[in-house]
């Protein structure tokens, strides 16, 4: 017999990223069924900014130890998973990334089971615990017994259950639940007069989103709008923050474009600038899935990015945009080019994009969620 409310804490990193995304949206369409959502994190998550009575938040406090070099989050971490499940009553914990964010809760869950509670636990992969702390050999062990002590593991895509299971010995299996998007948050048809704010009639809008972090490859977004702007009149739309972004300004005015390059940090809500755009650049070395692509597909943007990963899931080559490999910035440019000089073909993507991002539509991934969540509490 079900209660009222499954109660489920959600466990992610609140920053600008995907994961954190997924994690907040996927909690709020959960509170909108037959559950209570209670987020714990050591800051309000991003999207995190509507008031709901099925809605918890709970800060994890770090406070300084002179006993330490190092502040001791995942203790903290655990510590807080423990006294939301005793307090709050969960039912089940729903942690994105390995670690620390899995490392704690199985430690919790451990701790919770001298109170004789037994609290199941989904560990989400979203990439950066696989693709690049899985690299480091130092943090292996504690990943693997992550992933295999946990009720049930998922990934966001085939490529990062691939890469999973070749870099680790994993004994769980593991299950692709794509991330998704709300398609209905997304808008198709552009503003006119808000466009006119970034570009006249005649320029063409390409764009990009990213934290600016290494990987993300901001330079080469500027290299590829440079050898378009020499052929066609354009403009870029830079959206995001991070390390490299200093740089990427510095480019920008070093090839003389800063008036056509605008920076616009990070915006919590981008459904209005994708909407003006036509194209959206992902040079990126890797994306486990690259929700920001499958978000501009949502807005009918064709899509130009690297074969990388788990974009060739989403990015369809020659249907939603065109793949190419990491730096290869001439075919980038030159794929950009070639839609500007065909109008007709360039729509056609644009139209296709929207139609593969309708697949990864919340109303088609939760269940899939729901199902999992259904099985553990039910047992």
């Amino acid at each position: 017999m079900m209660k009222t409310k499954i109660k489920i804490g959600i466990v992610c990193y609140p920053t600008y990223g995907g994961s954190g995304v997924v994690a907040t949206e996927l909690g709020v369409a959960l509170s909108h069924l037959n559950y209570e959502v209670h987020f714990i994190s050591y800051d309000q998550p991003f999207r995190l900014d509507l008031f709901s009575e099925k809605i918890y938040y709970h800060e994890v406090n770090v406070p300084e130890y002179p006993l330490f070099e190092y502040q001791p989050y995942e203790l903290n971490l655990t510590s807080k998973l423990v006294d939301v499940a005793l307090h709050e009553g969960l039912d089940i914990l729903h942690v994105h990334y390995a670690i620390p964010h899995a490392s704690a809760a199985i430690n919790a869950k451990a701790i919770l089971a001298t109170h004789n509670i037994n609290i199941p636990i989904i560990t989400t992969l979203h990439g950066t615990d696989i693709t690049l702390l899985g690299k480091d050999k130092s943090f292996k062990p504690v990943i693997e017994y992550a992933i295999n002590m946990s009720d049930i593991v998922t990934v966001v895509s085939e490529d990062l259950k691939k890469e999973t299971l070749e870099h680790f010995n994993i004994t769980r299996k593991i299950k692709t639940i794509p991330n998704f998007i709300d398609i209905s948050l997304y808008k198709q048809k552009e503003n006119k007069v808000y466009r006119n704010n970034f570009a006249s009639n005649d320029e063409f809008i390409l764009s990009h989103i990213s934290n600016f972090r290494k990987v993300k490859r901001v330079e080469d977004v500027i290299k590829i709008f440079a050898k378009v702007n020499k052929k066609y009149p354009v403009r870029l739309l830079m959206i995001g923050d991070g390390p490299d972004r200093v740089k990427a300004e510095a480019l920008s005015r070093n090839l003389g474009l800063q008036h056509k390059v605008r920076f616009l940090g990070k915006l919590k809500v981008i459904e209005e600038m994708l909407a003006i755009s036509d194209i959206f650049i992902l040079p990126s070395i890797t994306e486990s899935f690259g929700l920001v692509a499958l978000e501009a597909m949502a807005s009918k943007n064709a899509i130009i990015s690297t074969k990388s990963g788990g974009l060739p899931e989403i990015n369809i080559d020659g249907i939603t945009g065109y793949l190419s490999e990491i730096g290869d910035i001439d075919k980038m440019s030159n794929d950009i080019i070639s839609l500007i000089e065909n109008p007709k073909k360039l729509e056609n993507l644009k139209d296709n994009a929207l139609k593969n991002a309708m697949k990864y539509d919340l109303s088609k991934i939760l269940p899939k969620y729901e199902s999992i969540y259904k099985s553990l509490y039910n047992k």
